[in-house]
């Protein structure tokens, strides 16, 4: 006789938890006599419809393995909280998470997505007659704290502020609390430096102490992979020898003006250097001309960049194989660890990394510890766009630090190709939204007066208008919007594109062949290549709970909960668009991006489009003024700081 139904297993099925049982089997599973984890056997599994001996022999194991996460699913299941939660607890606090969550039920707001209602709903379901003043509470709000200040892109806060959010979630003693957390090792706490005494000061030039009000906490992660950055960039900088006479740069000179000429022979000299500048100033050329030089010279050159279209850009330009910065690395599944490191470091004598706005300071840390004494590294980018999606302001801070050489294009030379958007683009970047000519419509205006007039702008425009007068096949467009909510953002907007362009039922997680689509995480670790957070794929199969997709970097077989890391892709954000190019693109500017809007949004939004762009424009007097007054807010870090430090 089969056991009733147990609410945990349920919960786990249908939350997609069981590696390798897609949904539709998952709804199989009563019909079958499984009901309760006890139930599940191989004999049992040979019951449902489409499995044979050897896939329930698979499905027996995967549940089997499954058993931490299980075990978690209980907890949450009992305290009332999302089963969904229990994959991230296993993977972030190992194989006895259920054991740790027991102990320490706060642990919890470790992971995202999880509130601090959620975590107090755990602590009263497994320790009864707890408080708010248990000092693993205040302890673990102190990193929540740091974190939530991540997602702003900070890597530090002022202790103050810390103070301040731990008074107003009722902690009694926030001072013992802050004390807590460093001491646990989660948090680290960075004391102000020491100002050099001014000989001519009244004082007498002695040291003063520093200010108490300039101290600063950050999560031990990111304060330690400042530090990290700081330590290796002088590193670089101290081992570097010159890799070539300064006058072979002549040999590379035809077509480079001074400046670029000046950056191609900062690379031969210095450890680290940067490049820097708008659209159409030539920085792939002059990426292109080293690679060359150093070519000629038999140096060995190593080119990635953060997402799998500009290391595919990167390669078209330079004739030279260019990957992932994760796939340089060597990253292994979603762990964020690298098989490239400071042991078994790179084999290049000199990397160059295109896109570096969006290098965040945990994967610079990384990149840089895996350059081995004596390389040389240079950073490509336009610190105009916007900043990484992860903590830390890299880009911005190596300028600021003035730690290292940088040399900036200004001077347009794209103005045959891709002239008016280069125009329109290098306007917006000095803060001026410009009218530009274009006959030719390579930059085409479309108003509309709400978002659900642009959102059936956005269908037009891809299915119809561009494809008619362009000659631009829907599947080259991509269509950008800072929302997801509401009819002009990511979902509404994939809706109505799907249902144009690939109708369909969604046989596997809501997406059928030929459906576009973007990955929300880090899965390198999938056959035969994986996929990056941010890349474009197109589906080219499907099959029972797994889907087959041809992304920039390779084809993948997706499964498991990383079905749950993709969506459609007709329609992505701006922060997911960076880093990618495409010969189409269609903006999308609603009435709710209103609030939202900055330069550097706009600024990198525009600038995707290779060959046309269109701007549906509803947002009104907003955008004017978010160009000419709204900067991206300035992030928290310490790194300028202990670059100059570094470099005394």
């Amino acid at each position: 006789m089969t056991a009733p139904p147990d609410p945990v297993f349920a919960a786990f099925t249908t939350a997609g938890l069981w590696p390798g049982l897609g949904k539709r089997a998952a709804a199989e599973l009563p019909a079958a006599g499984i009901q309760t984890s006890d139930d599940v056997t191989a004999d049992r599994l040979l019951k449902l419809p489409r499995v044979g001996r050897q896939r329930a022999e698979r499905l027996f194991s995967s549940f089997l393995a499954a058993q931490p996460t299980y075990q978690v699913v209980e907890l949450l299941v009992a305290a009332g909280i999302a089963a969904k939660l229990a994959t991230n607890a296993a993977d972030a606090l190992g194989p006895d998470a259920a054991r740790r969550l027991r102990d320490d039920p706060w642990r919890l707001l470790s992971l995202s997505q999880v509130t601090l209602a959620d975590a107090d709903r755990l602590a009263v379901s497994v320790l009864p007659g707890v408080d708010k003043q248990d000092q693993r509470r205040g302890r673990a709000l102190v990193a929540l704290t740091l974190r939530t200040a991540t997602r702003d892109g900070h890597t530090v806060l002022p202790v103050d502020l810390v103070l301040a959010a731990l008074k107003a979630e009722d902690v009694r003693e926030p001072v013992a609390a802050i004390e807590a957390a460093v001491d646990s090792g989660d948090v680290l706490l960075h004391e102000p430096p020491f100002e050099e005494p001014d000989e001519d000061d009244a004082d007498g030039g002695e040291f003063s102490d520093p200010d108490p009000a300039l101290r600063t906490l950050s999560l031990s992660r990111y304060g330690m992979a400042e530090e990290a950055v700081a330590e290796a960039v002088a590193r670089l900088a101290a081992t570097a020898e010159r890799i070539a006479d300064p006058a072979s740069v002549r040999s590379v000179a035809k077509g480079l003006d001074p400046a670029q000429l000046e950056a191609v022979a900062q690379v031969l000299g210095h450890g680290v250097s940067l490049l820097t500048g708008g659209p159409g100033t030539g920085k792939s050329r002059t990426v292109a001309s080293v690679v060359k030089l150093l070519e000629t010279k038999g140096v060995e050159v190593a080119l990635a960049a953060p997402t799998g279209r500009a290391a595919k850009r990167l390669e078209e330009l330079t004739d030279h194989p260019a990957v992932t910065v994760h796939r340089l690395l060597g990253a292994q599944g979603t762990t964020g660890g690298f098989a490239r490191n400071e042991e078994w470091p790179l084999d290049a004598d000199v990397i160059v990394v295109d896109e570096a706005s969006m290098l965040d300071v945990e994967l610079t840390a990384a990149l840089l510890e895996a350059c081995a004494d004596g390389t040389h590294l240079l950073l490509v980018g336009d610190p105009a766009q916007l900043p990484s999606i992860g903590p830390g302001h890299v880009l911005g801070d190596l300028i600021d630090s003035g730690a290292v050489p940088v040399t900036e294009l200004t001077t347009l030379h794209r103005q045959a190709a891709g002239g008016a958007i280069a125009r329109l683009a290098t306007g917006v970047r000095g803060g001026e939204l410009v009218h530009v000519e274009s006959p030719d419509r390579e930059v085409v205006i479309v108003p509309a007066s709400g978002s659900a007039e642009a959102a059936r702008r956005v269908v037009q425009l891809v299915t119809d208008s561009i494809p008619r007068a362009l000659s631009l096949d829907p599947a080259t467009v991509q269509v950008v919007t800072p929302v997801h909510r509401g009819p002009a953002g990511t979902i509404e907007l994939n809706k109505a594109l799907k249902a144009e362009l690939n109708p369909g039922d969604g046989t596997v997680w809501g997406f059928d062949v030929g459906d576009r689509v973007v990955a929300t995480a880090n899965h390198l670790d999938l056959e035969p290549v994986g996929f990056a957070n941010g890349e474009v794929g197109v589906v080219t199969g499907t099959g029972d709970g797994s889907l087959s997709i041809d992304f920039s970097s390779g084809p993948c077989n997706v499964t498991g909960t990383a079905l749950g890391d993709l969506k459609h892709g007709w329609a992505i954000t701006v922060h997911r668009a960076q880093g990618s190019e495409w010969p189409g693109v269609v903006v999308v500017l609603p009435p709710e991006a209103g609030g939202m809007l900055s330069r550097p949004l706009v600024y990198t939004a525009l600038t995707r489009a290779q060959k046309h762009l269109s701007i549906v424009h509803a947002s009104g007097a907003a955008l004017a003024r978010a160009v000419r007054e709204v900067d991206v807010r300035p992030r928290r870090t310490r790194l300028a700081q202990l670059l100059r430090e570094q470099a005394g």
